[in-house]
């Protein structure tokens, strides 16, 4: 039998709560995570570990369940060490390639259309803009964030929405890592106390033609991060080669 070391079961059980809390926005029990484990161990051993991984903050629970759910640190070490590529499906992929193989001319429509497009692939709020034109920034999705907020934070979503009207700071952080292909801030990273139960991925794009940009995804902290990653990286490779 392969043994396997403390430290990659937790990372193995912590990966498994955030894709099923991700996917159901349920906490995950530790029957779930006994059943999927690939290795056979005793609910007593998922058990600690799901315990240990709280103590560490990687997890919480609420009051009334006995499942966990990821913390916004949990997300930061999923991110930071557990996230894979994953692939599009082959639809999506031609759909991404497609909207710019029509022919996008101006830089308006580039971002316009980009942002639409990262929208309804990752059901997040999306923005685009292109770095030295103040005027090039594009905004679409902010109806996907009011789902995921609900009802119970109107509040929250205002000032959400008042940040994002604010095009400057809402700049700041998005051209923050210019060195970097890809950015994640989760939580309190993104310097902007409205985001604080948000996470933003942002991404580098350079046209053929010379003008690069950035696309920025905002939405929840359980945002399923390995999903807006691989859009990102398709609609940003295929802006390379097409526009």
């Amino acid at each position: 039998m392969v043994r396997v070391d403390p430290r990659q079961r937790k990372d193995i059980v912590l990966s498994m709560v955030v894709h099923q809390y991700v996917q159901t926005l349920e906490p995950v029990s530790s029957a779930f995570i006994a059943e999927g484990y690939e290795q056979e161990v005793s609910s007593a051993t998922i058990r600690n570990i799901l315990a240990e991984l709280e103590e560490e903050g990687y997890l919480t629970h609420p009051h009334t369940s006995a499942g966990r759910m990821p913390t916004l640190r949990g997300y930061r070490y999923f991110v930071d060490y557990l996230m894979k590529e994953i692939c599009l499906l082959e639809e999506e992929r031609i759909r991404i390639q497609r909207e710019y193989n029509e022919g996008v001319r101006e830089l308006q429509v580039l971002i316009e259309k980009t942002s639409r497009v990262m929208a309804d692939l990752t059901h997040c709020a999306s923005i685009v803009t292109i770095d030295g034109v103040g005027g090039a920034y594009s905004m679409r999705g902010t109806n996907y964030l009011a789902s995921a907020v609900g009802t119970r934070g109107l509040q929250k979503m205002a000032e959400i929405l008042q940040i994002l009207e604010e095009k400057e700071r809402v700049l700041e952080v998005i051209r923050r890592n210019l060195d970097q292909k890809i950015s994640i801030y989760i939580g309190r990273e993104t310097a902007c106390s409205a985001f604080d139960d948000c996470a933003m991925a942002v991404a580098k794009f350079q046209t053929r033609r010379g003008p690069s940009g950035h696309i920025a995804v905002l939405g929840p902290a359980r945002m399923d991060y390995e999903r807006v990653v691989s859009v990102l990286e398709c609609v940003a490779e295929t802006i390379k080669e097409t526009v």
